[in-house]
């Protein structure tokens, strides 16, 4: 069995792939990923572990059941528990299903869901309960939204010491999580 380490980053990458020199990176929710990994260049004791640098990268253009979907499934195996980002942008695509779907029913992993439009712990809330605007999002992924019961999830959004919070949060790790649920940080 692998050593469950990582932190394993599931964002949309819009589909069929850009063939051009920006590729994923491209795509808005990449972008809130690749700033998890500026936080962790800057400061090495930011606890984002990346997954996808536990295997060997792929292009753009590899094959989804010989390549993309296998390596997709050895990274989750590597992990200790999805961060997802989920905004206005994202799609279900083919990859985010995969990865959401794998995640929580095979491998059972707590979901760390960022925000990346809100900034703040009260900006997610509305009388102490998540906002239908951010529960409306759960219905762009409706593998997550279908499978949120099987596993906890944490709700934040984009703000670095939450998000720093929640990384070290034993309570969304998989040898440690607790009972499948909803939770966010309160004001």
């Amino acid at each position: 069995m692998a050593y469950r380490n990582g932190n394993y980053a599931a964002f949309y990458v819009a589909e069929p792939f850009n063939a051009s020199a920006l590729g994923a990176h491209a795509t808005k929710d990449f972008c809130y990923y690749n700033m998890l990994r500026a936080w962790k260049g800057k400061d090495s004791s930011f606890p984002f572990n990346d997954s996808h640098d536990k295997t060997y990268n792929v292009r753009d253009n590899s094959d989804w059941e010989l390549t993309l979907k296998p390596r997709l499934r050895e990274r989750l195996r590597s992990s200790k528990n999805i961060v997802l980002f989920l905004s206005s942008n994202t799609v279900s695509s083919r990859a985010l299903r995969e990865e959401i779907d794998y995640g929580i029913n095979d491998q059972g992993l707590p979901v760390i869901v960022i925000y990346p439009e809100y900034d703040s712990k009260e900006s997610l809330l509305t009388n102490g309960n998540l906002k239908t605007s951010v529960k409306n999002l759960w219905d762009k992924l409706p593998i997550f939204r279908d499978s949120m019961g099987e596993v906890p999830t944490l709700h934040v959004p984009l703000k670095q010491s939450l998000i720093k919070s929640a990384l070290n949060d034993t309570d969304f790790m998989l040898a440690t999580k607790v009972d499948p649920g909803i939770f966010r940080y309160n004001p």
